[in-house]
């Protein structure tokens, strides 16, 4: 992820002069301002406290939610699709239209596919057949697995299903490469400065908009987005408290790549449809919140959204938990991963060598999803406070940058 852009010194206009808009954080939130700031003709200057990101824009999996949002945050998710898509080909990094496929293995999770299919526009929700769920989850099959609900697959993998479902408009990106792809694509656009290992300190009102103090130095701009996603309260103490932040720590890990082993969609399973708007604004979820509570009560326990993406060098991302605090506790429960990734071998059907370990993190909020707010003139905090933050960033970005106009 290191490369000449990330140089706290690499600079693209003059650091004296007012900019246009002035970006708090160089994760995905404020990567998207920047680039759609960009877009509209801006002049930009980003500043992040650190060398390169590493928050929750590098520790997800790389999925963007789609289909699964409901209300206010489908639309902007899917205004986002569009952007995520626009912005991929600018900047040259990797994003698949393969959607993700939902995993079913009993009655009860069939029935919230069904009835959110039946919602739905047609072919948003596909309904698959074991056969065809199978399908969808390898580059090539049979004519035979194409052609007949056989049930379990004989040869071992994705054991157990009784069907599934497509959603169509999902995306996926590498969380390991996209931020700095795009990072390193804005610092060559003109107008635009990146300010590496730089801190924000505070603002104040001045002749020419609103003036930055930062680690190195003041920025002054009509306009500033403070994009810090769960870092909130470090510059807005009460505005989090009042937001009611935390910080959800997720345990997450990668897989070696498996041998024989390869699936463009995202993957995912019963706990996520307990987890997603989309899924829990069903009639069936409160019966399958049942099933699973009544099965498998340890997922529960750890808030987990059994879930798995594949990576373009065919790594495979595993997770996750949930767990809130105000501050995160940095240690890591093995019983917890344990948990997830067998869980995680079991729907795959083949040992995985786990190969790296890590926390995840983001911005928590029971108030409402997304934090939007005007600190002072000219000072706007956004953070999205539910976990969704890669699925919605291009699409709020765009919504709050066509403000600036």
């Amino acid at each position: 992820m290191n490369n000449p852009s990330t140089s706290p010194q690499a600079t693209s206009s003059n650091p004296s002069q007012p900019t246009d808009v002035v970006i708090v954080g160089a994760g995905i939130v404020g990567l998207a301002h920047a680039a759609h700031a960009v877009a509209n003709g801006l002049t930009v200057t980003i500043i992040e406290r650190d060398h390169h990101a590493a928050g929750a824009s590098v520790r997800n999996f790389g999925h963007c939610c789609i289909t699964a949002q409901s209300g206010e945050l489908y639309e902007l998710a899917q205004t986002s699709r569009k952007y995520w898509l626009e912005f991929a080909e600018r900047a040259g990094f990797w994003a698949s239209e393969a959607g993700a496929v939902v995993l079913a293995r009993t009655e009860a999770e069939m029935d919230v596919l069904r009835e959110l299919s039946a919602v739905r526009e047609p072919g948003q929700v596909e309904l698959l057949s074991p056969a065809g769920t199978r399908a969808r989850l390898r580059p090539a099959v049979s004519a035979s697995e194409e052609t007949h609900d056989d049930g379990p697959h004989q040869g071992g993998e994705w054991p157990g299903l009784i069907g599934g479902a497509l959603l169509r408009d999902d995306l996926r990106v590498d969380p390991r490469t996209t931020v700095a792809k795009l990072a390193e694509w804005l610092s060559q656009q003109p107008g635009v400065e990146l300010r590496w290992n730089t801190s924000a300190l505070g603002f104040s009102r001045s002749l020419d908009g609103v003036t930055v103090l930062t680690s190195r130095g003041e920025v002054t701009a009509k306009q500033v987005f403070v994009c810090v996603g769960h870092d909130v309260d470090y510059l807005f103490p009460d505005l989090a408290e009042e937001h009611r932040i935390q910080r959800c720590a997720l345990q997450m890990s990668l897989a070696a790549k498996p041998s024989g082993v390869e699936f463009a969609p995202a993957v995912l399973t019963a706990t996520s449809m307990l987890r997603y708007p989309a899924f829990t604004d069903m009639p069936a979820a409160a019966a399958l919140r049942s099933e699973v509570l009544q099965n498998q009560p340890e997922l529960l326990e750890i808030g987990a959204n059994v879930m798995f993406t594949q990576r373009p060098d065919g790594t495979i991302i595993l997770g996750d938990s949930h767990h809130y605090q105000l501050t995160a506790n940095p240690f890591l429960d093995e019983t917890v991963t344990a948990t997830l990734n067998t869980e995680i071998t079991g729907r795959i059907g083949q040992p995985l060598e786990i190969i790296q370990r890590w926390q995840g993190i983001y911005a928590s909020s029971e108030v409402a999803p997304i934090l939007v707010r005007d600190v002072q003139p000219g000072v706007t905090v956004v953070s999205v406070t539910s976990g969704v933050g890669m699925t919605l960033s291009f699409g709020l970005a765009h919504r709050n940058v066509s403000r600036l106009h």
